[in-house]
Parts: structure tokens; sequence; C-alpha cells
């Protein structure tokens, strides 16, 4: 007799081993309960957040992201959560006037500084210029990224960078666009830095 296997009779077993080890593995996900963090392990802190010329007193979870704590607490719901690692700058803000990423800043940590979003761009019901030159220029598809690239080109041209389209390129950088409007964006830069 030939003690050899079959390719049918390999797959077949493996296909049943697999099976048995999923199930088992299952009820040992069923058995052990999730726990969530309790409040008890967390520690909160009373925070008053200068935002938009506006201060907002409330106690936050020392864990809290600013960008979590804009959206969840406050409904400014303008900045955007990207990737929620720092690396798309979609949740760009502006921390005593200098470009910051909300998702890898603590809550916290913003105590006692100036805090502006898009929200807080438009003055007595016009638009800032930035804002207009990037629906001039069409400087947007989805819009997902849109307030966070406006956000940093308002600095971007606070900071001087807005001389050329190699400098805009370089200094909004940090800002993805996955539609790739970059073109688009870099020209509505330069047109608002002329304007200012």
């Amino acid at each position: 007799m030939d003690d050899r296997w079959t390719r049918r009779e390999v797959l077949g077993t493996a296909a049943a081993l697999s099976g048995v080890t999923a199930l088992g593995r299952a009820n040992l996900v069923e058995a052990a309960p999730q726990r969530a963090p309790s409040a008890d392990n967390a520690s909160s802190t009373a925070v008053r957040l200068q935002i938009n010329g506006q201060e907002h007193a409330l106690t936050v979870d020392n864990r809290a992201t600013l960008l979590d704590t804009l959206r969840e607490r406050l409904e400014l719901t303008g900045t955007r959560k990207g990737c929620d690692r720092g690396e798309c700058g979609a949740c760009t803000v502006h921390i005593d006037g200098h470009r910051a990423l909300s998702c890898m800043t603590l809550a916290v940590m913003a105590q006692g500084r100036h805090i502006a979003t898009i929200e807080g761009l438009a003055k007595d019901g016009r638009l800032h210029p930035v804002q207009a030159a990037f629906i001039e220029y069409d400087a947007f598809q989805c819009g997902y990224c849109t307030s966070g690239q406006i956000m940093s080109a308002v600095a971007c041209i606070a900071e001087g960078h807005a001389g050329s389209d190699a400098q805009i390129a370089e200094y909004m950088s940090g800002n993805l666009c996955r539609c790739a409007a970059y073109p688009q964006i870099r020209a509505a830069v330069h047109a608002a830095a002329k304007g200012a």
C-alpha cells in the first residue's frame, strides 16, 4: 500500500485544521472580555482654550488631542481628521500664529495659547484672501484636505515662503492632497501672496 498523500488529501486536511484553529481562537476572543479604559485610570485637567478669539473652559482627558477636542467637544468640525498620525496635514491649525498639527498636539498643551481654526479665518462675513483665492483658482476637488491646506497656506504667506512655485511646494509639502490639485493650490497661494 502506498503511504503517500494525494494533493487533495493534503489540502483537505490543512483546511480542516485551519478551521479548527480559527474556531478555537474565536472562542478565546469571546471568552476574554474587552475592557475599555476606565475614567479612573485616566486623569483629567480643567483647561481654558482661546480659540478664534473666544475662550472655552472645559475639562479634558490628559490624553485628548487638540483635534479631537475641537471636533468632538467644541463642534469645530472644519479641522479634519485625516491620518491621525501627523502625516497628511488635514488637521492643520495655527497656535500662536504658527502652523501646528492638531492631531499631534495634546489639548492640555494648548492652554494659554491662541488657537486659530478654519472657522476663524473669515471676518465680518468676508472670506480670508486665501479662502477666496482657493475658490477662484479651483484649488480643491473633494475638499477634504482644503481646510488644512488653507491654514497652512495662510501661515506660508505670513512666514514669507510664497515667493515662487518651488518655495510654495516646499513649504506646503506637509499638506497632502489625494486628488492631486497641487498646481491649483500653488496658483492660489501665489495669487493670495501677491494680493497680500
